[in-house]
């Protein structure tokens, strides 16, 4: 692979495709809102610590005071609710929403990549035995690796076999008659 950069020849040495990484295998599902997500948590986080430090500024130059105490208290506590919760309410809605997923096939594990507290990466690796389908669906969980809840768009799978691997729906099902007559003969 050559890529001309100003009149000069640079050659890839690199042995694996783009989808692949050395460490996780390979590249089965690529978040469209990863972007999205980081950008809004950023801006919340940016925006609170931007109240943190403008606010005491604020209350002291105007000289907005409060002879009440309780009014005081019902001031901060909405610009501490705004500054605090917002945040945290972003991150548990969006801790779980998988940004890349990784498959390696030799020993059958995903690598979740997904953004943490500090807006890095963290990558969760479990097996496919690992995954959980919640019985109800809930809103912001597609699978359960382990305990914790993921979010992945099925139809950004380029390859649904990878989804339906990933999900279980590839293994043949196993009924079992006696067990389901004892339960009926119990009621």
């Amino acid at each position: 692979q050559v890529t001309s950069f100003q009149g000069l020849a640079v050659r890839s040495l690199s042995t694996s495709t783009p989808h692949d990484h050395p460490e996780h295998g390979r590249l089965v599902y690529k978040g469209n809102l990863a972007k999205a997500v980081l950008g809004v948590k950023f801006f919340s986080y940016s925006t609170s610590i931007f109240n943190l430090f403008m606010m005491p500024y604020l209350m002291f130059k105007t000289g907005i005071g409060f002879e009440s105490l309780f009014i005081q208290a019902a001031f901060y506590g909405v610009i501490g609710f705004f500054t605090f919760v917002t945040p945290v309410t972003l991150h548990v809605l969006t801790k779980g929403y998988v940004i890349r997923l990784y498959y390696k096939d030799e020993m059958d594990t995903y690598t979740a990549i997904t953004y943490n507290a500090i807006l890095a990466e963290k990558a969760t690796v479990f097996h496919q035995k690992d995954v959980k389908i919640p019985d109800i669906t809930k809103m912001f969980t597609t699978f359960y690796a382990k305990t914790k809840s993921m979010l992945v768009n099925p139809t950004l799978f380029p390859d649904p076999k990878d989804f339906n691997h990933l999900m279980g729906y590839d293994k043949s099902f196993y009924f079992n008659l006696e067990e389901e007559n004892e339960v009926s003969e119990k009621k």
